[in-house]
C-alpha cells in the first residue's frame, strides 16, 4: 500500500472512530494476501475485530463503575464448600434471566458464610455477558439516599440507579438505621419493585427484620415487595475466615 493511500485509510478510520481497524488493517491486508481472502472477507475480519474489542471495552467500563470488588470471582468461589442446592441456584442465575423478569435475589447467612462472594462472582459473570450490575454496601447506599433527600435530588438518583439491572444492597444486617434512614431505603425498594432487580444480603431472617425498618407495617411492606418476585439462597455455613485462619494455624503447629 503506497504511502499516500495509507494516510488516506487511516484519516478516514480516525474520523469514523475506528480505532481496532486503523490499528490492525495494514496486518489484516497482508494475512488477506498470503491467505488469498476476498474482499468480504479481508473486511469482515477488520469488523469483528473492531466489535470484539468494543465489547472487551465496554466490560472493562461496566466493571469499574460497577464497584464490585473484582477479586471475588466465579474462579475463586469454592463450589465444594457450598452447598448443592446453593450451587444450583448461583449457576442457574448465571443466564440473566431473573434480571429480564426483574426478580430479586436474598442471600441469608452469618458473617463470614460467603454471601458477598457469591453475588460478586454472579454479577461479575453477568457483566461479562453484556448486563449491567451495581454494587454498593447498604449502609453506604442508605446514607446516599438521604443526602439526596435532603439536596432535593432524591428522583434523580433513583433515577439513575435504573441504569442498572441489577443493584447488590451488601449486609442489610448491619444497619441500623433511624426512622429518616428508614424511610428511604424503603423509597428505593418501592421504586424498584418489578422494575429492576434489587440483590441483598443479609445474616438476619425476616423475623428479625423490625430491628431495621423499625416499623411492623413497613417492615411487612419492605418483605412483601422484597419476595414476591425473588430467589432466595440460605447460606447456613460457618465462617470462611474463620475455617481459614483454623486451618492456617493448624498448619503452622503441625
Amino acid at each position: 500500500m503506497t504511502r499516500n493511500l495509507a494516510e488516506e485509510v487511516i484519516r478516514c478510520l480516525t474520523e469514523l472512530h475506528l480505532p481496532t481497524m486503523r490499528a490492525q488493517y495494514d496486518a489484516v491486508s497482508r494475512q488477506a494476501t498470503a491467505e488469498t481472502w476476498g474482499y468480504a472477507d479481508y473486511l469482515l475480519e477488520l469488523a469483528q475485530r473492531e466489535c470484539q474489542q468494543r465489547r472487551e471495552n465496554r466490560i472493562e467500563r461496566v466493571l469499574k463503575g460497577s464497584k464490585l470488588p473484582l477479586a471475588k470471582t466465579w474462579a475463586a468461589l469454592d463450589l465444594k464448600r457450598l452447598p448443592t442446592k446453593v450451587v444450583q441456584q448461583l449457576r442457574g442465575l448465571l443466564s440473566g434471566d431473573f434480571l429480564d423478569r426483574r426478580e430479586n435475589v436474598l442471600v441469608f447467612g452469618p458473617p463470614g458464610s460467603g454471601k458477598t462472594h457469591c453475588l460478586a462472582a454472579v454479577a461479575q459473570e453477568l457483566i461479562r455477558s453484556g448486563r449491567r450490575v451495581w454494587f454498593t454496601t447498604c449502609g453506604l447506599l442508605v446514607q446516599e439516599l438521604l443526602a439526596a433527600k435532603r439536596d432535593y435530588t432524591l428522583k434523580g438518583l433513583l433515577k439513575r440507579l435504573e441504569h442498572w439491572e441489577g443493584v447488590i444492597l451488601d449486609d442489610l444486617g448491619y444497619v441500623q438505621q433511624n426512622r429518616e434512614e428508614m424511610e428511604v431505603l424503603f423509597t428505593l425498594l418501592a421504586d424498584r419493585y418489578e422494575r429492576g432487580s434489587v440483590w441483598l444480603t443479609s445474616n438476619l431472617p425476616f423475623s428479625k427484620w423490625e430491628s431495621i425498618f423499625k416499623d411492623p407495617m413497613t417492615t411487612a411492606a419492605a418483605i412483601d415487595r422484597l419476595v414476591h418476585h425473588s430467589v432466595i439462597v440460605e447460606l447456613n455455613l460457618p465462617s470462611y475466615r474463620l475455617e481459614h485462619a483454623k486451618n492456617a494455624k493448624d498448619k503452622a503447629s503441625a
